[in-house]
């Protein structure tokens, strides 16, 4: 997939259809980086929204993954609009070529893009509570729902056309995309619960019993056992001596958080389905009900606002296969 043709023809037509948001490269505005490119970012009426920043190429001295970052938060109290960042790794093209992302790239930018509206679309009084300044575990919440407008067929017709003779994608090669999604699901799902939960057993230990515990292993065991996720043929995701999101990255008995965050996301998934899919009123009120109000509101009461109930987990279990 052609990187521009993602970004132009996928990513910010999603946004424009869904959000009435459109963007403008600004040339005269430079970044951090030379590579850094610059995007206005308008809404419907053409009134200021903020600016996005793409810093797409890896480099050296560059952190590995993929990122949003917020540059300036948006505030009513201090009258600033947003500047957010999102940051990937693709490696950069001989000069001449396009630049080609695969379709984990391509899903990735989405996703980030996911974070960068959350950024952007905020309408809060503090910047304390823009934007993704979110509890945890509802973090990834936007950034997954975003990753949908991915596959949408009309977004997916817009963008995904061979780089060198403009051919759409085969339809037979979108059906093996669709049909190969719940492949492994069973075995990655158990993996993360069992994370998940070991996370949390380590972390409902007082000091005194903490101190007690004389075999790592034996605890596992014990834990996973308990929790009645005790497969051996499916350890968890990481050992307990490296689980760095527990007791390094700051997911302290947070670590369920991106499958709660998915949860939610099937929900709205499920949500826009049934109400036009890329809509601009579905878009509007997802915006002014849950991602206009950033960290303002508790999470589960925007989440009601926008939904109208409590998420549920079947649209999950459906989309994995695991109903």
């Amino acid at each position: 997939f052609e990187a521009d043709r993602v970004l132009h023809d996928g990513v910010f037509h999603a946004a424009g259809e869904l959000y009435g948001l459109t963007f403008t490269e600004r040339s005269d505005l430079h970044g951090y980086n030379d590579e850094v490119r610059v995007f206005e970012v308008r809404g419907s009426d053409g009134e200021e929204v903020g600016l996005y920043l793409l810093d797409l190429y890896t480099r050296d001295g560059k952190r590995g993954g993929a990122w949003m970052n917020p540059v300036v938060e948006q505030s009513a109290l201090l009258g600033t609009l947003p500047v957010v960042v999102n940051n990937l790794n693709v490696a950069k093209p001989a000069a001449g070529s396009p630049t080609l992302l695969i379709q984990d790239e391509v899903e990735t930018l989405f996703h980030e893009f996911g974070h960068a509206l959350h950024g952007l679309i905020a309408r809060t009084t503090y910047p304390r509570f823009s934007g993704t300044n979110v509890e945890r575990d509802f973090v990834e919440f936007p950034s997954q729902v975003n990753e949908m407008w991915m596959s949408w067929p009309s977004v997916l017709a817009n963008y995904a056309k061979h780089h060198e003779t403009g051919a759409p994608l085969p339809p037979e090669l979108v059906l093996g995309l669709s049909d190969s999604a719940g492949f492994n699901e069973g075995f990655a799902t158990t993996e993360y619960l069992a994370a998940a939960l070991l996370d949390q057993a380590w972390h409902r230990l007082s000091a005194a019993s903490a101190a007690a515990v004389t075999s790592v292993e034996d605890f596992e065991r014990q834990a996973l056992s308990d929790a009645g996720i005790a497969v051996e043929a499916v350890p968890p995701r990481y050992s307990s001596t490296y689980f760095a999101h527990t007791f390094a990255g700051g997911y302290d008995a947070g670590y369920y958080g991106y499958i709660w965050s998915e949860v939610l996301d099937a929900d709205t998934v499920e949500w826009f389905r049934e109400n036009g899919g890329l809509d601009r009123a579905a878009g509007r009120r997802f915006a002014e009900r849950l991602l206009g109000v950033g960290g303002a509101k508790d999470p589960l009461e925007a989440y009601r606002d926008f939904r109208g109930r409590d998420a549920e987990v079947g649209p999950l279990l459906r989309r994995r296969g695991l109903e």
